[in-house]
Formats: C-alpha cells, structure tokens, sequence
C-alpha cells in the first residue's frame, strides 16, 4: 500500500499501450494484487465497454467509469490500471495526486500498430490513426499532471516496461 493509502501503484495511458498486462507483471513482481477498472466495469455491466458505448453513449460509460475508479481507488492496495479517459474526470485527477502514479506512453505508430483496427475500441472506429492522435493531443497533458513518472513502452517488452515502472518509483520486487 501507499503512503497515502489506496494503491501501490496505478498505472495510466492511452488505450493499447500495455497497462494490463505491465500491470499483472507488476502485481506478480511486487506480490500484490492486480485490479483494473475497465475490467470492473465490464464484470459489473456483464457486457463489453464497446457495447456500453454504443448502447448507453460515451457519457454513461463515464460515468461508470468515475464509480469504478472511485471504489478501486478506495479497495485496492495492489496495482491498479485505469481505462485511457478515466483522467478526464477532474475528481479522478484529484484522487490520484497523492499516489504514486505511472503514465505508460507509446508514439501514434506503435498505438496503430498494438490497437490496429480493433473494433472493441469504440474511440477508435473510424479512422484509428487520426483518432488516436486527437484522443493523446486532448489527453496528453491529463497523462502528464497526474503522473509521477512517464514511461515509455516502443520498442520494449512488457517485461521491460514493469522494470521501467519499478525502477521510476524506486520499488523492490518482493
């Protein structure tokens, strides 16, 4: 747990760029739990976030995803990934200032190349590059005011990427 409480570490980034699985690799390394409140959500709803998006608009989905990271932020001392907008919301920045918080980032041809076409990604339907490029203008400086450090994840393994986390918040693996 952190000094503040709540979580060890939470991880934050645009969508593709390997906060789940950097998370669980975290988790694993620190002997902590994983938690990600994407995945949250959809256990919650009991359908995927593409669904809530087009069923109930971008709006409903936030404000799911406000309650999520409210209550994982309140429960979770492990690691914990937040969705890519999760740091829209001024409260969720709020919440996060006094943990440690890392900020996964990757340049727009490797988020193509990671997220491609991928239907699942609602923001991204129709034309992906152009659309990832405007989501990181409008997001990049949420990324970056909330963050402790800022990792960046081209041309690394997932394994690489955890020891970049660790080594930016100065944690021992257990």
């Amino acid at each position: 747990m952190s000094e503040a409480g709540g979580p060890l570490v939470v991880l934050v980034g645009p969508m593709g760029v390997g906060k789940s699985t950097v998370g669980a690799i975290l988790a694993e390394r620190l002997g902590v739990a994983y938690r990600d409140t994407d995945a949250d959500i959809v256990e919650a709803e009991g359908r995927p976030i593409a669904e809530i998006f087009v069923d109930e608009g971008e709006a409903h989905f936030r404000e799911l995803e406000r309650q999520a990271v409210r209550a994982a932020l309140a429960e979770h001392t492990g690691v914990l990934a937040l969705g890519g907008g999760a740091v829209l919301d001024d409260g969720t920045r709020a919440s996060l200032a006094p943990l440690p918080v890392v900020c996964l980032s990757m340049n727009v041809t490797e988020a193509i190349r990671r997220v491609g076409l991928n239907t699942a990604r609602p923001l991204l339907a129709v034309n992906p590059r152009q659309q990832w490029k405007q989501l990181m203008e409008a997001r990049r400086h949420l990324y970056a005011e909330v963050a402790d450090a800022i990792v960046e994840t081209d041309d690394r393994t997932p394994e690489e990427v955890a020891q970049a986390v660790l080594d930016a918040l100065e944690l021992k693996e257990a």
